[in-house]
């Protein structure tokens, strides 16, 4: 008899998200699962600097401080817990977890799962033949002039099913991928063979939902004035049936809501296109359908599936050079005047070494200020350079300081703000792939006895769906010039060196308008700042939603770029605020629905 569905909290969307979210979900609703995703890319990168400075670490700590309160009543409860705050050590997370539990008198059995870390390998792979490819540039690793310091395989949830199967409480991984959280959890609940495509399929569609946190209930939500009580959103629940698909919703309690565009927004957010790769089925967004089924309650469904890929994902990383950033003020009249000589003057007899000294104008001083801040531009000044010594010698924040008067009038630093004095390291990205094959995929268990994971029995490449483009721009009759945001709403972020923007309209009266207005030539004229890149272009119209992935925004990754949003998460709200003729008879529909 098929069990009823599996109720998955999330509590953590990234190292750094809300500390207290594992007592809200303690004190929120019934769940059967908690999942905790901590691993951003940027994030992958921050720790393997810090795993190669002291190997016993590796893993979030800050996770053992948020789940200590709450031992015993996990164990009398009998909720189970999922994460991958295990990083670059997850054996040393579970270790930590059991001391703990011992030290607070509670029994749970703690495992981990292992094989993502395929660093140790590399020399051996590579002579096996494993080039290990750029996934955007074809180039192989060997080219890359870089050493890495760490390299992790993405894994699938089967690990996560046997371990739960074999009686674990908590499971600790490394790199899984965030939305096999949630979906070895279902396939655990269910009792799933690994072929069952689209059952699977929904539970990674749920899993990608609620794999960061709050953004499912409202936050970074581009209508969040549209959402109640969003002071402290609280954290999303999938409750994923046994035929896969899901209701999407939250503690009764807690601020925020869930809707079909909070769903929406989620479900556009850094992906690739329409064809969503997990290394345990290939899902297709493009056949997803959300149904708004009462307050804070989005059916998910529609969700089909097909064999995952025979390759998966691995992240490399290595350490590229150094960084310092300082930011200074430039108060109008004359700001072009005036930026134009402060670059002159701290670009002067650069040490040898600085490879790069990049200045960046934030904001624009208004034409009648009515405040000393209206008139005031935020000056942001990066250095790098591949050794710290020639960052030392730069002495950015003393430079700047010693130009107080010597260079413009109105120049200064914000007092209570400390300089900084000591270069960071910027760590490289190379996403490529290997055989799955190739990954020993296991999960360790309490009393040591290991689960090996076999590689998918069935694969096949799938490609992304290519759209053509709008035949023509929309009629120009009958339109205001009005921001895309008056109709529309957008998601960004980063893919490695890729930054992804989805946009979609609310109203199905405004799908027509969109798909044809937003072409990638519109794109192009709209973001100056991508008009010389590689834009790729698919539609959803399920969602009523186009997306973009912007190739090469963000350089070589968000952990080395230098631009200020270094992640592209603002990229959409940028968009959102471009002007463009938008019909008004849609612009008259979303003002009347906004003032009820």
């Amino acid at each position: 008899m098929a069990r009823g569905p599996i109720r998955v909290a999330n509590f953590s969307g990234y190292l750094g998200d809300r500390f207290t979210a594992v007592d809200e979900a303690m004190a929120g609703d019934p769940v059967d699962v908690l999942v905790g995703d901590y691993l951003a890319e940027i994030t992958l990168a921050a720790l393997a600097a810090r795993y190669q400075h002291d190997p016993t670490k590796g893993y979030v700590g800050y996770f053992l401080d948020q789940i200590r309160p709450h031992l015993a009543a996990l164990a009398e409860r009998g909720i189970k817990v999922v994460t991958n705050a295990g990083g670059f050590h997850p054996a040393g997370l579970a270790t930590a977890l059991r001391d703990l539990a011992s030290h607070e008198g509670v029994q749970l059995r703690i495992a981990h799962i292992e094989g993502d870390n395929v660093a140790p390998d590399l020399p051996r792979l590579r002579a096996e033949g494993h080039r290990f490819e750029h996934l955007d540039t074809g180039q192989p690793l060997d080219s890359w002039g870089l050493e890495p310091i760490a390299a992790n395989a993405y894994l699938g949830g089967w690990g996560i099913a046997a371990a739960l199967a074999e009686g674990a409480d908590i499971v600790v991984c490394g790199r899984a991928t965030d939305a096999s959280l949630a979906a070895g959890a279902a396939a655990w609940w269910h009792g799933w063979d690994r072929g069952d495509w689209t059952a699977m399929a929904g539970a990674v569609t749920a899993g990608h939902i609620i794999e960061c946190g709050s953004q499912a209930v409202g936050g970074n939500f581009s209508g969040f004035t549209r959402i109640p009580d969003m002071t402290t959103p609280g954290f999303p629940i999938a409750e994923i049936a046994a035929d896969g698909t899901s209701v999407i919703t939250k503690h009764a309690r807690d601020g925020g809501a869930v809707t079909v565009d909070t769903v929406t927004a989620q479900l556009v957010y850094e992906i690739q296109g329409p064809t969503y790769l997990n290394p345990d089925v290939t899902v297709h967004f493009d056949t997803l359908r959300l149904t708004a089924l009462g307050r804070d309650r989005v059916g998910v469904g529609g969700a089909t599936g097909s064999p995952p890929p025979p390759t998966t994902k691995v992240a490399a990383f290595a350490q590229l050079g150094f960084a310092i950033v300082d930011t200074v003020f430039v108060t109008a009249p004359d700001v072009d005047d005036k930026i134009e000589l402060l670059c002159a003057q701290v670009g002067k007899d650069l040490p040898d070494g600085v490879d790069q000294l990049e200045f960046t104008r934030l904001g624009t001083a208004a034409t009648d200020p009515e405040s000393q801040w209206d008139a005031t531009v935020a000056v942001r000044v990066a250095a790098t350079a591949r050794q710290r010594e020639p960052l030392v010698r730069l002495g950015l924040a003393r430079r700047l300081a010693g130009l107080y008067l010597q260079s413009i009038p109105g120049f200064f630093h914000d007092a209570d703000a400390a300089p900084a004095t000591k270069p960071k390291p910027r760590i490289d990205y190379w996403p490529a792939l290997l055989p799955q094959e190739a990954v020993a995929h296991r999960a360790v268990l309490d009393d040591g006895r290991v689960v090996r994971i076999d590689p998918p029995a069935d694969t096949a490449v799938s490609e992304q769906p290519r759209h053509p483009e709008p035949a023509a721009a929309p009629p120009a009759t009958g339109t205001r010039s009005a921001a895309l945001g008056s109709v529309a709403y957008a998601r960004s972020g980063d893919k490695g060196g890729n930054c992804n923007v989805g946009v979609w309209v609310p109203d199905e009266r405004s799908w027509p308008w969109l798909r044809q207005a937003l072409s990638t030539e519109e794109l192009r004229r709209l973001l100056p700042e991508v008009k010389d890149l590689d834009i790729v272009r698919h539609e959803l119209p399920a969602l009523r939603a186009v997306h973009f992935v912007l190739r090469g925004l963000l350089g070589t990754s968000a952990s080395a770029n230098t631009r200020v949003d270094q992640a592209g998460k603002a990229v959409g709200e940028y968009l959102r605020a471009k002007h463009l003729p938008i019909p008004e008879e849609l612009l008259t529909s979303w003002e009347h629905d906004a003032a009820h």
